[in-house]
């Protein structure tokens, strides 16, 4: 039987690279992202190169929406075998104005949105298909910079979020692993999506270790 990943985040970059991935090892793929318009175009993509697809619209930050959202989408799909969580806001801070509500706002994406979506992955159901749980990680929780300081503090609460449920989530035969990727996305070939997806894969397939940093 055909499984099924989630990709939250879908896009032209990683999000779509790992879903391609995934894709061509037989996987059915349904793409959640804000724009219906971007998701469409990225179905007819899939769809020509032969990969079965589905795609949802919607906004992590919406947290209840989120849940409504998600909750169809197993009802129509069915308990997904991989959940990928890919959403994080890359903004440098010189191009907006930094406040403590901006600090909320981007935890409620790159954070809270990740812990929202791994509480709705864990029911039993998708304990039994021994479910995984795929996070994009970055470098900055390594080595924080001011000029990119949401992101920064965000990715060290997302790595610390994945290193303390991992066991926990293991226990119940689910498993929670993340790629650190330590430099730009697509800047080049060590950072290119294809290359970072086979990361996200070798986590799924092996599930040594929660953590690949890259």
């Amino acid at each position: 039987m055909k499984k099924t990943i989630v990709v939250i985040g879908a896009g032209k970059g990683l999000g779509n690279g790992v879903a391609e991935k995934f894709g061509n090892n037989d996987f059915r793929v349904v793409l959640m992202a804000r724009s219906e318009e971007h998701l469409k175009e990225y179905a007819a993509d899939f769809e020509a190169k032969g990969i079965e697809v589905y795609t949802q619209a919607v906004d992590v930050a919406d947290l209840d929406a989120f849940a409504k959202v998600f909750s169809e989408v197993v009802k129509t799909y069915g308990t997904p075998d991989v959940l990928f969580y890919n959403v994080g806001v890359t903004v440098a801070d010189a191009e907006v104005k930094i406040s403590a509500q901006t600090l909320v706002e981007r935890y409620t994406v790159d954070v809270a949105g990740a812990y929202n979506c791994i509480k709705l992955a864990d029911t039993e159901e998708f304990a039994a298909k021994n479910g995984a749980i795929l996070v994009t990680g970055g470098g900055l929780a390594l080595q924080p910079y001011a000029g990119y300081l949401p992101l920064s503090m965000d990715k060290a609460a997302l790595r610390a979020m994945v290193q303390a449920l991992s066991p926990v989530l293991k226990e119940k035969g689910v498993y929670l692993g993340t790629v650190q990727v330590t430099g730009t996305i697509g800047s080049n070939d060590f950072y290119a999506p294809k290359t970072i997806a086979e990361e996200f894969w070798k986590l799924y397939t092996e599930q040594e270790t929660s953590e690949i940093v890259h």
